[in-house]
């Protein structure tokens, strides 16, 4: 059965954030970014809720089909107490049969030795107890036997029930989604790579971030630059966005970035590569998703690149810290929004 969190939900999410648009909207500059972004926000928030329903509900299905596998186990050992009192209760059958009661009967009224008599009568009064005895277990245990039949019935009726109801929503969201993939797959290839990075990046999960200790902050908190494989907390990538863009319209090109969050691992490797200038691990603002070290002519003091970036960063959210004019000189060195530790 397929899972809530399949590679085609997978996808919708992400396609969902970038734009989270309906077909025939606009996609102008600033207009609609605030729009794209809400409906972007409502759209996930809908098939988190329903992917969150779809698994309760698996959850539910599972604990039902745990009750069904007890009763039936309990049904098997009550089928079997059934068959092992089905020879004794046959052969008390059978001699009942054979000198029925009434004979024991005859011989206290009838000649005889009295005393046989009596013996007699009471011997087949003990069998008498006996075969009332069996049959009254042989009843319990076939109405036990009848009640679970039952219930297995019943539990296995509800679960088809269950497991239908999932497979057809998840059926639902692999449909839905895979209509708002190709509405949106059309919609993609109007966007630039940085406008679509920027309405991909959600900057409410910055709060979300921040709640994991440094180095450790999944993917799903990060957001991309547009420089291959480096990520930052989505408040200091849509600020890198901006910064970005304003430098390339300066420049000429993207900035070159050699370092942002790095990993509690990472952290360590450069620790030990670069002991007394790297942060102690765990304590790095790049730790924290929101420092970058700069190449391409920033990293040069001096340099028109650092220059730029020093008389424009701040109204982009980011600084070269104190820090790093001096203890060590780290002029490649930017942080967001903080000008603490490095």
């Amino acid at each position: 059965m397929p899972t809530p969190r399949s590679a085609v939900l997978t996808a919708v999410f992400l396609v969902m954030t970038m734009l989270g648009a309906t077909p025939g909207r606009a996609t102008g500059p600033d207009d609609s970014l605030d729009g794209l972004r809400r409906e972007a926000a409502k759209a996930r928030a809908d098939l988190e809720k329903a992917t969150g329903q779809m698994e309760q509900r698996r959850r539910e299905l599972e604990r039902s089909q745990d009750r069904l596998r007890q009763t039936l186990k309990d049904l098997a050992a009550a089928e079997a107490d059934l068959d092992r009192i089905r020879e004794p209760l046959a052969r008390l059958a059978n001699a009942t049969y054979q000198q029925p009661g009434a004979a024991g009967s005859m011989a206290v009224f009838g000649g005889g030795d009295p005393a046989q008599a009596l013996r007699s009568t009471a011997d087949l009064t003990h069998l008498a107890s006996g075969q009332q005895e069996l049959v009254k277990r042989a009843g319990e245990l076939q109405k036990r036997r009848q009640d679970l039949a039952a219930s297995a019935q019943d539990l296995q009726a509800r679960n088809a029930v269950e497991q239908a109801k999932v497979q057809k929503q998840v059926d639902d969201l692999k449909d839905r989604s895979e209509k708002i993939t190709r509405q949106l797959t059309a919609l993609l290839a109007k966007v630039s790579p940085d406008k679509r990075l920027e309405l991909g990046c959600d900057r409410s999960l910055a709060a979300g971030a921040k709640r994991f200790p440094n180095g450790l902050i999944p993917d799903k908190y990060l957001c991309p630059l547009p420089q291959k494989g480096a990520q930052l907390r989505a408040d200091a990538a849509l600020a890198f966005y901006k910064l970005n863009a304003a430098y390339r319209k300066r420049f000429g090109h993207a900035m070159c970035v050699t370092s942002s969050y790095r990993s509690l691992a990472d952290q360590h490797r450069v620790y030990a590569e670069r002991p007394g200038f790297a942060a102690v691990p765990g304590t790095s603002n790049h730790g924290k998703g929101q420092a970058v070290d700069l190449c391409g002519g920033v990293q040069n003091s001096g340099s028109a690149q650092f220059n730029w970036m020093e008389a424009n960063s701040k109204r982009f959210g980011w600084l070269h810290p104190a820090w790093a004019y001096s203890n060590p000189f780290e002029p490649w060195h930017w942080e967001y929004g903080t000008d603490g530790d490095r």
